[in-house]
């Protein structure tokens, strides 16, 4: 990594686990003139674990549009600075994107290291499917704009994928179950770490479970499953078996919630075939 010239490293830190550093990204943090770091305290501990003296700098969105100007020339004279973001990897919904494309519109050496990423680890730990996935980054927080978006979302054929606060977890949640109240979700949070939960199931009772939900910690990663046939056929072909069955267990005290679950658990169908049927007329 002494190559003659400036680079940019881009280097992707842990989501949780100081353990799932690379050891490529340890040997750029200890090699760089300067580590840019989108917050400092997180990133001192992680130089800290590994004895790592390598300079910080802030480089935060309230910066970034500021320094990128001077940072691009320190590299274009020969200097070599590791790029890293609060955790996983810098560019992906963090102001690192900035510095990376005018670094290439520049002519900029620029190594992107492979890494941690919450989109994929909250992926794969979803069980929804993988042939394709969209990330969105963060929800909008308007309700308009935010119909607008997943309403043009609806026929995407791939898992949807969104980062969000703890604070407006359940808010979200609620959304998403508006928008896609037939399809399965999924919610991560504190991946990799001591507490990692995945919560798994169709949107409606996912929206309802957080609901309840008093405070959430971690960052937050929603999902939701890409688009299937409206009650498929051998689901159509038991519609009224299924029906008949929730009312059933509704008669007896369950909720309907409670219900869908006994129901496809018993008759070996998926939760959101049976969730859609039961809300449907016969």
């Amino acid at each position: 990594m002494k190559a003659d010239g400036g680079r940019l490293f881009v280097c992707p830190t842990p989501i949780g686990n100081l353990g799932d550093v690379t050891a490529r990204v340890l040997e750029a943090l200890r090699q760089a003139d300067g580590v840019l770091a989108e917050d400092t305290r997180v990133t001192r501990k992680l130089l800290t674990r590994y004895a790592i003296e390598t300079p910080l700098e802030r480089f935060d969105e309230h910066v970034a549009a500021r320094r990128t100007p001077e940072l691009v020339q320190r590299l274009l004279g020969g200097a070599r600075l590791a790029l890293v973001s609060e955790a996983g990897t810098p560019g992906i919904s963090d102001p690192g994107s900035m510095l990376i494309s005018a670094a290439l519109d520049a002519g900029a050496r620029v190594e992107v290291l492979p890494g941690p990423s919450a989109v994929v680890t909250a992926l794969v730990a979803s069980g929804l499917p993988t042939h394709a996935f969209y990330f969105g980054g963060f929800l909008p927080r308007k309700a308009g704009e935010r119909s607008r978006l997943l309403a043009g979302l609806a026929t995407l054929d791939a898992t949807l994928i969104f980062y969000e606060s703890p604070h407006r977890t359940a808010a979200s949640l609620a959304a998403l179950a508006e928008a896609f109240p037939a399809r399965d979700g999924a919610m991560a949070r504190e991946l990799t770490k001591l507490h990692e939960e995945v919560v798994r199931g169709p949107l409606p009772e996912l929206a309802a479970e957080l609901a309840d939900r008093e405070s959430l910690k971690g960052e937050v990663v929603l999902l939701v499953g890409p688009p299937g046939e409206s009650a498929p056929p051998r689901a159509r072909e038991r519609a009224a078996e299924v029906r008949e069955a929730v009312e059933a267990r509704i008669a007896g005290g369950l909720s309907r919630t409670a219900a869908v679950k006994a129901v496809a658990r018993e008759l070996g169908l998926p939760r959101n075939e049976v969730y859609e049927i039961a809300h449907t007329d016969g």
